[in-house]
């Protein structure tokens, strides 16, 4: 069946850093774009960061030149660089697969920017 397990989030100081990673199974990850997306409680879910299969990254403009996406189609992965955290990055962060009519979501991985 298809899975997205998104994982390494977790509490970081302003300033800090962050790697998440998504795993992915159960489909043909090389044909379909990879999405990092997030979402806190009462504001709707906000797209963060994109890769498509064959094409440049794409970056919400708040995040521009602090993250990086990535991914390793071997291996099935995408992963999301966070760098320089800010205390409105705080949310849970998703991972989403999609190609044309068909998206994957994964359960979302909580990441905490306090001191």
């Amino acid at each position: 069946q298809v899975t997205l397990v998104e994982s390494g989030g977790g509490l970081v100081q302003p300033g800090g850093s962050l790697r998440l990673s998504c795993a992915a199974s159960g489909f043909p990850f090389g044909a379909y774009c990879m999405d990092w997306w997030r979402q806190v409680p009462g504001k709707k879910r906000e797209l963060v960061a994109s890769l498509m299969t064959g094409g440049t990254p794409n970056y919400g403009d708040s995040v521009k030149g602090r993250f990086i996406i990535s991914r390793d189609n071997a291996k099935a992965m995408v992963y999301l660089q966070m760098n320089n955290l800010k205390s409105e990055d705080t949310a849970v962060y998703f991972c989403n697969a999609w190609q044309m009519d068909t998206n994957y979501w994964g359960q979302g991985t909580q990441v905490t920017v306090s001191s």
